[in-house]
């Protein structure tokens, strides 16, 4: 599984979690459950004869779901810097599930002070947690994870998308003879030959496309351009870098099992042994 992340095409490249795109089939699909939900715990409280008034429902639905669909930008936020890739599951996926934590923490605070004061302005009184606070935070975190993976998934398929859309057209422009790729150094469109990148390098939130003359940075992920790299001749060398095989001009091993890569303009990058198979195969 691989993450699109930023095509570094597009206007919007510089906010990976606020695109209107996903937010907006988050918010949509939200609604739609803030109104099952809250129609049938009507209906099926009615039905059990339980004591109520009609709103109570709708404000316990309409509640959670605002709350979470508010907090969804700042899931893409965390796709994008901590993107699921190839050779990376294990680690972003422990790091999201503890960011389902506070996550989840902001969720239930949220909710009970907009609940208690809807129920105040009522005349009610919301007894979020008469059950226990353990059991309440437990039970909710339960479902925060689910919504959590729910809304990752949304930014995933978003990314993803935009990734092959790049790669589609990048295809086309290598069909007309322009065989540039297009990145999107702050608000500047810069066309590089793939043979004048001596190697891409992760750097944050950004990437750093390094030529001879210059570095261009890029607010994008290395495993979105990876995909789109990988029938130009790049080969990833590091978690964290990619290189032009056409730049290798040597490479030699450390005592540790990494590589040192020279490259053509004199440059030395290491490589992790991790990647020893693919650059074997590199070898000058």
């Amino acid at each position: 599984m691989t993450s699109g992340g930023d095509s570094g095409t597009s206007g919007e490249a510089g906010k990976p979690g606020w695109r209107p795109g996903p937010w907006l089939a988050v918010a949509v699909v939200t609604l739609v459950v803030v109104s099952v939900n809250s129609t049938s715990d009507y209906l099926d409280m009615s039905r059990s004869g339980r004591d109520f008034d009609w709103w109570e429902p709708f404000v316990w639905e309409a509640s959670s779901g605002m709350i979470i669909a508010a907090m969804a930008p700042l899931i893409g936020l965390a796709m994008h810097r901590w993107p699921f890739t190839r050779d990376r599951l294990i680690q972003p996926a422990f790091i999201h599930l503890g960011l389902t934590i506070p996550f989840s923490v902001i969720h239930i605070v949220a909710i009970y002070l907009i609940r208690n004061g809807i129920y105040g302005l009522l005349g009610g009184r919301y007894g979020f947690f008469d059950d226990g606070v353990g059991l309440v935070l437990v039970y909710e975190w339960r479902k925060d994870v689910l919504s959590y993976s729910a809304i990752a998934a949304f930014y995933w398929v978003f990314q993803y998308i935009e990734a092959r859309r790049a790669a589609a057209a990048d295809a086309a422009r290598a069909k007309t003879g322009d065989e540039r790729l297009e990145i999107r150094d702050g608000g500047t469109a810069v066309f590089l030959a793939p043979r004048d990148i001596l190697f891409v390098e992760a750097a944050g939130n950004y990437i750093e496309f390094h030529t001879a003359a210059r570095t261009h940075l890029v607010r994008a992920t290395l495993a979105s351009w990876e995909t789109r790299l990988a029938s130009r001749g790049f080969v990833r060398v590091h978690r964290s870098r990619l290189v032009n095989r056409t730049a290798i001009s040597a490479i030699k091993p450390t005592p540790s099992g990494d590589a040192e890569i020279t490259l053509t303009d004199g440059r030395a990058v290491s490589g992790s042994r991790r990647y020893r198979g693919d650059l074997e195969a590199t070898a000058p």
